[in-house]
């Protein structure tokens, strides 16, 4: 079950959308401004339906507040279909605009493609690969050919930063700085060094981690 966030002024619209959605398994919860939208955005709200002029204030405004906490779907909901308002909203980063009023029918199906959007995104962002190596970030778990690898803490976030950098050369002092070991110990450059060998080990694979001689580590395609 999604949760979306609903903030509309108009208690009609509001009790519309809310008893529509709730027959297709979405728990809506509703808000009437901008206060009351923020007591009631949470870290579980999977969209937020944003009416562009509230009592208190500016949607825009609560788009720019929420997207300074979470990159969550928004959809704006106005009476004004101006170009202007319209992209000025895309590029806060909403996801749709719908024009007031409108079918009911319409605003939920808007809402399932910017949800699938949303969680293929999220899926994406989840799995790391290359080549032949795959990573779960959500699950910290590594794959080579679909077989689990088992790789200790350090050897793990070594190898996630150089997935989330792929094709570019981090330098042994960047890889330093973000790299501690179990007991929470700084990582020197010779313990960076077995790391770096001992991952190679695991992987099956010397070639898979480029050096970069005087400089540092990359991954490549």
């Amino acid at each position: 079950m999604f949760n979306i966030l609903i903030i509309e002024d108009d208690d009609t619209i509001a009790f519309g959308v809310k008893s529509f959605l709730s027959k297709s398994n979405y728990n809506v919860i509703h808000g009437e401004n901008l206060k009351r939208g923020r007591e009631l955005f949470k870290p579980d709200i999977d969209l937020i339906l944003l009416d562009l002029n509230l009592p208190d204030g500016s949607g825009f405004e609560f788009c720019r507040y929420v997207k300074e906490i979470k990159d969550i779907p928004i959809i704006f909901l106005t009476i004004n279909d101006e170009d202007s308002n319209m992209i000025k909203g895309l590029d806060m980063g909403g996801d749709d605009y719908i024009t007031k009023p409108f079918k009911l029918s319409v605003l939920q199906s808007r809402i399932s493609a910017v949800l699938r959007r949303s969680v293929k995104q999220q899926i994406q962002e989840d799995i790391l690969c290359c080549k032949n190596i795959k990573v779960i970030k959500s699950q910290s778990r590594v794959y080579k050919n679909n077989q689990e690898v088992e790789l200790t803490v350090g050897e793990y976030n070594l190898l996630l930063q150089l997935l989330e950098n792929k094709n570019r050369t981090l330098t042994r002092s960047t890889l330093l700085e973000n790299l501690w070991d179990v007991n929470g110990e700084f990582v020197n450059n010779n313990t960076l060094s077995v790391a770096i060998k001992r991952l190679r080990e695991k992987l099956e694979d010397t070639s898979f981690i480029k050096t970069v001689r005087g400089i540092g580590y990359r991954l490549e395609d």
